[in-house]
Protein backbone atom coordinates (compact mmCIF):
# COMPACT_ATOMS: atom_id res chain seq x y z
CA UNK A 1 0.00 0.00 0.00
CA UNK A 2 1.46 3.31 -1.30
CA UNK A 3 1.25 6.14 1.76
CA UNK A 4 0.71 9.81 1.27
CA UNK A 5 4.16 10.31 3.44
CA UNK A 6 5.88 8.18 0.75
CA UNK A 7 5.63 10.29 -2.32
CA UNK A 8 5.57 13.99 -2.96
CA UNK A 9 3.76 16.09 -5.60
CA UNK A 10 5.83 16.44 -8.97
CA UNK A 11 2.69 18.14 -10.95
CA UNK A 12 -0.42 17.64 -12.60
CA UNK A 13 -2.09 15.88 -15.67
CA UNK A 14 -3.87 18.28 -18.12
CA UNK A 15 -5.67 17.63 -21.44
CA UNK A 16 -5.02 14.74 -23.94
CA UNK A 17 -2.75 14.96 -26.48
CA UNK A 18 -3.62 13.02 -29.67
CA UNK A 19 -6.35 10.12 -29.08
CA UNK A 20 -3.80 7.22 -28.36
CA UNK A 21 -3.56 7.76 -24.86
CA UNK A 22 -0.63 10.39 -24.24
CA UNK A 23 -1.86 13.26 -21.46
CA UNK A 24 -0.71 16.84 -20.91
CA UNK A 25 1.58 16.85 -17.87
CA UNK A 26 2.30 19.77 -16.11
CA UNK A 27 5.14 19.62 -13.84
CA UNK A 28 6.36 21.43 -10.78
CA UNK A 29 9.89 19.09 -10.26
CA UNK A 30 11.87 17.40 -13.05
CA UNK A 31 12.63 14.49 -10.78
CA UNK A 32 11.26 11.72 -12.77
CA UNK A 33 13.90 12.48 -15.35
CA UNK A 34 16.93 12.58 -13.55
CA UNK A 35 15.76 9.60 -11.33
CA UNK A 36 14.24 6.42 -12.17
CA UNK A 37 11.37 4.95 -10.70
CA UNK A 38 9.34 2.14 -12.66
CA UNK A 39 5.77 4.06 -11.31
CA UNK A 40 4.51 7.13 -11.02
CA UNK A 41 1.38 7.85 -8.69
CA UNK A 42 -2.09 9.47 -9.05
CA UNK A 43 -4.88 9.87 -6.25
CA UNK A 44 -7.97 7.61 -7.43
CA UNK A 45 -11.36 7.73 -5.54
CA UNK A 46 -8.45 8.16 -2.63
CA UNK A 47 -6.97 5.38 -2.97
CA UNK A 48 -2.97 5.97 -4.25
CA UNK A 49 -2.45 4.13 -7.53
CA UNK A 50 0.95 3.16 -9.13
CA UNK A 51 0.92 4.11 -13.15
CA UNK A 52 3.33 2.67 -14.83
CA UNK A 53 5.17 5.24 -17.18
CA UNK A 54 6.10 4.23 -21.17
CA UNK A 55 7.30 6.77 -22.57
CA UNK A 56 7.47 10.70 -22.08
CA UNK A 57 8.98 13.65 -23.83
CA UNK A 58 9.66 17.42 -23.17
CA UNK A 59 7.13 19.66 -24.90
CA UNK A 60 8.62 23.22 -22.53
CA UNK A 61 10.42 23.48 -19.90
CA UNK A 62 7.03 23.24 -17.68
CA UNK A 63 5.09 20.53 -19.63
CA UNK A 64 5.68 16.72 -20.55
CA UNK A 65 3.88 14.73 -22.90
CA UNK A 66 3.74 11.34 -20.86
CA UNK A 67 2.10 8.29 -21.98
CA UNK A 68 0.84 5.89 -18.94
CA UNK A 69 0.66 2.16 -19.52
CA UNK A 70 -2.52 0.74 -19.91
CA UNK A 71 -4.33 4.30 -20.52
CA UNK A 72 -4.48 4.19 -24.73
CA UNK A 73 -7.61 6.26 -25.62
CA UNK A 74 -8.74 9.58 -25.27
CA UNK A 75 -11.70 8.73 -23.36
CA UNK A 76 -9.60 7.07 -20.59
CA UNK A 77 -6.88 9.91 -20.42
CA UNK A 78 -9.91 12.34 -20.04
CA UNK A 79 -10.89 10.62 -16.82
CA UNK A 80 -6.70 11.49 -15.81
CA UNK A 81 -7.66 15.28 -16.19
CA UNK A 82 -6.67 17.54 -12.94
CA UNK A 83 -4.82 14.62 -11.29
CA UNK A 84 -2.07 15.60 -8.96
CA UNK A 85 0.92 13.65 -9.89
CA UNK A 86 3.43 12.14 -7.22
CA UNK A 87 7.03 10.52 -7.41
CA UNK A 88 8.02 7.56 -5.06
CA UNK A 89 10.49 9.81 -2.54
CA UNK A 90 12.38 6.10 -2.37
CA UNK A 91 13.31 6.59 -5.86
CA UNK A 92 14.62 10.65 -5.74
CA UNK A 93 17.82 12.04 -5.40
CA UNK A 94 18.60 12.26 -2.15
CA UNK A 95 21.23 14.96 -2.50
CA UNK A 96 21.34 18.50 -1.91
CA UNK A 97 18.97 20.81 -3.82
CA UNK A 98 20.63 24.07 -5.23
CA UNK A 99 19.48 27.12 -3.60
CA UNK A 100 17.77 28.31 -6.67
CA UNK A 101 15.09 25.55 -6.59
CA UNK A 102 12.81 25.84 -4.27
CA UNK A 103 10.23 24.14 -5.94
CA UNK A 104 12.12 20.62 -4.51
CA UNK A 105 10.40 21.55 -1.28
CA UNK A 106 6.99 20.77 -2.43
CA UNK A 107 5.26 17.82 -0.67
CA UNK A 108 7.46 18.70 2.02
CA UNK A 109 5.88 18.54 5.57
CA UNK A 110 7.07 21.39 7.77
CA UNK A 111 6.94 21.84 11.10
CA UNK A 112 7.78 24.50 14.46
CA UNK A 113 9.70 24.22 16.71
CA UNK A 114 6.73 25.90 19.20
CA UNK A 115 3.61 24.82 16.77
CA UNK A 116 4.59 21.69 15.55
CA UNK A 117 3.03 20.39 12.51
CA UNK A 118 2.06 23.29 10.00
CA UNK A 119 1.21 21.42 7.38
CA UNK A 120 2.62 20.69 3.55
CA UNK A 121 4.22 22.34 1.04
CA UNK A 122 1.66 22.57 -2.21
CA UNK A 123 3.17 25.87 -3.71
CA UNK A 124 6.07 28.23 -4.34
CA UNK A 125 5.26 31.70 -5.56
CA UNK A 126 8.82 33.26 -6.30
CA UNK A 127 7.11 36.05 -8.23
CA UNK A 128 8.45 38.74 -6.03
CA UNK A 129 11.54 39.19 -4.37
CA UNK A 130 10.16 37.12 -1.39
CA UNK A 131 9.79 33.86 -1.88
CA UNK A 132 6.58 32.19 -0.18
CA UNK A 133 6.01 29.08 0.68
CA UNK A 134 1.79 27.77 0.49
CA UNK A 135 1.60 25.66 3.21
CA UNK A 136 -1.59 23.76 3.56
CA UNK A 137 -3.31 21.56 6.58
CA UNK A 138 -6.99 20.30 5.89
CA UNK A 139 -8.46 23.20 4.20
CA UNK A 140 -6.60 25.67 5.58
CA UNK A 141 -3.88 27.97 3.66
CA UNK A 142 -0.86 29.86 5.64
CA UNK A 143 1.71 31.50 3.55
CA UNK A 144 5.66 31.41 5.12
CA UNK A 145 8.35 33.48 3.84
CA UNK A 146 11.12 31.69 2.50
CA UNK A 147 14.07 32.75 4.82
CA UNK A 148 16.74 30.62 5.46
CA UNK A 149 17.36 32.25 8.64
CA UNK A 150 13.51 30.10 10.06
CA UNK A 151 15.24 26.45 8.98
CA UNK A 152 16.25 24.71 11.85
CA UNK A 153 16.33 21.46 10.04
CA UNK A 154 16.10 20.25 6.61
CA UNK A 155 15.62 16.26 6.30
CA UNK A 156 15.36 15.39 2.53
CA UNK A 157 15.24 11.28 3.11
CA UNK A 158 12.11 12.03 5.08
CA UNK A 159 10.96 15.03 3.07
CA UNK A 160 10.74 17.35 6.35
CA UNK A 161 11.61 20.88 7.13
CA UNK A 162 11.90 21.98 10.89
CA UNK A 163 11.56 25.83 11.49
CA UNK A 164 11.48 28.46 14.27
CA UNK A 165 8.93 31.07 12.87
CA UNK A 166 8.80 34.50 14.70
CA UNK A 167 6.20 34.86 17.50
CA UNK A 168 2.57 35.86 15.32
CA UNK A 169 3.95 35.07 12.13
CA UNK A 170 1.42 32.35 11.52
CA UNK A 171 -1.45 34.53 12.37
CA UNK A 172 -0.72 37.02 9.57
Amino acid sequence: MIRKKDVFSIGKLHKPHGISGEVSFGFTSDVFDRTESPYWVLEMDGILVPFFVESYRFKSSETALVKLEGIDSEIQVRELFGKEVFYPAKFADKEEPKEDTWNFYIGFAVFDEQVGYIGEITEVDDSTLNVLFTLRKDDHEILMPVAEEFFTEIDIENREMHVSLPEGLLEL
